[in-house]
């Protein structure tokens, strides 16, 4: 008894546990719940759409609500009815969908449908920067809007996912695209894509080693054309040639080089893009004066005011025009021609992005910790932080980093 009552004096702490111990707090949980609103395409013939029904499912078994418009999927070929059983709400009235505290279109929102939003709410489009003028950007600001280009977004190894996906689809279309053109009795020279037996290969000039560049120079080898790469930097050649497997004609831009492949080409691929505003023109008119009548070009970069200094953006109504005997195609929105694999191929992307920022509490806490969709923002609570947006239309702009700290 003695020594117990010894054991007790010499050690309290340890006989009756009263170490001093850390203080346990209930850890909060930031996730939120979201209204995501989908409204129709209103934009000429754009048939895609932003989220696909089984996408829509996943984010209202997160708990989130999900706004779709009355036949916002019809173009892609998905009824109401798939995603009203996906747990959607069908809504008759586009108002509605655009109090949503997310919004997400494939196209930029227009006038009108920037007029329809609340205020103080995230926007997720892309940015045809071609097709938009100060006033879009303008009124964005004024209702301190968060906007974000999903094309501009990047993951964790530093690539644009959005943008390799429907370039993707967009090299792989525009062959098949030149080829329906090329053997037209009345804007083609009625030949075969390809080639046959004893009778030359249709020759292909492919203006960009990126992905579009890529997946269109796979498609046309397929064919049995005979493809020549054209691109500004020696790396994205070989790169080129690496993922092919195989040797292919390549080049740098050079005027005269350029110039002479041009010359003999049945079909010329524009599909050079600027990570940073528009792209650059390398084909001149005088260029394109020297193309074989009935050459048919395919301008994937027009939605960044293309790479040919005859190209004037068409759509899928009225998709060509024909200037000094070549057919020009110049429709911004080339994935939306397969309206359903692309409509899929954006979901699986977009609805990840959605759920982590109803996980992560908001959009503001998903922009301080993931770099790749900060990088698409370029208005932030109606604010330009893209340095380029803001010197091209004249807006002032402010660093995306010191403005997250100043909202926090």
């Amino acid at each position: 008894m003695e020594e117990q009552q010894r054991d007790f004096i010499m050690f309290p702490s340890t006989s009756v546990g009263l170490m001093p111990q850390e203080e346990r707090l209930e850890i909060p949980n930031r996730a939120c719940k979201l209204s995501i609103g989908i409204p129709k395409e209103t934009a000429l013939l754009e048939n895609r759409i932003s989220l696909v029904p089984e996408a829509v499912s996943l984010l209202v078994n997160a708990g989130h609500r999900v706004i779709v418009e009355n036949d916002a999927g019809a173009a892609a070929h998905f009824t109401n009815n798939q995603y009203s059983e996906a747990g959607a709400e069908i809504a008759y009235e586009t108002s509605v969908v655009f109090q949503a505290d997310v919004v997400i279109k494939v196209a930029p929102a227009t006038v009108s449908e920037v007029e329809l939003m609340k205020g103080k709410q995230v926007l997720l489009s892309s940015l045809n920067l071609a097709g938009l003028s100060d006033t879009y950007f303008r009124q964005l600001s004024a209702k301190r809007i968060t906007a974000l280009a999903f094309e501009y977004m990047k993951d964790r190894d530093g690539n644009y996912p959005v943008i390799r996906a429907m370039s993707e689809i967009a090299g792989n279309t525009s062959i098949l695209i030149a080829a329906d053109y090329l053997s037209h009795p009345d804007y083609g020279r009625g030949l075969m894509f390809g080639g046959l037996s004893g009778i030359s290969p249709t020759e292909v000039v492919i203006l960009g080693a990126g992905t579009v560049g890529e997946f269109a120079t796979r498609a046309a080898m397929g064919m049995g054309a005979l493809v020549k790469v054209f691109d500004s930097s020696v790396y994205r050649l070989r790169r080129l040639q690496n993922n092919l497997g195989t040797r292919v004609f390549t080049s740098v831009i050079q005027p005269k080089p350029l110039a002479e492949a041009l010359r003999t080409a049945d079909v010329a691929i524009g599909a050079i893009r600027s990570h940073a505003g528009l792209s650059p023109v390398c084909v001149s008119e005088n260029m394109v004066q020297q193309m074989r009548a009935g050459a048919i070009i395919i301008d994937v970069s027009i939605d960044q005011g293309g790479c040919f200094e005859t190209s004037v953006i068409t759509d899928h109504k009225n998709p060509v025009f024909e200037k000094y005997g070549v057919t020009h195609y110049c429709v911004p929105n080339i994935a939306s021609k397969v309206p359903r694999t692309a409509s899929r191929a954006l979901s699986n992307l977009l609805a990840p992005i959605i759920l982590k920022i109803g996980e992560e509490g908001g959009i503001n806490n998903i922009l301080r910790t993931d770099s790749g969709v900060r990088h698409g923002v370029y208005l932030y609570n109606g604010i330009s932080t893209n340095r380029y947006i803001s010197e091209y239309f004249h807006l002032p702009h402010k660093d995306i980093e010191l403005l997250i700290a100043a909202f926090h």
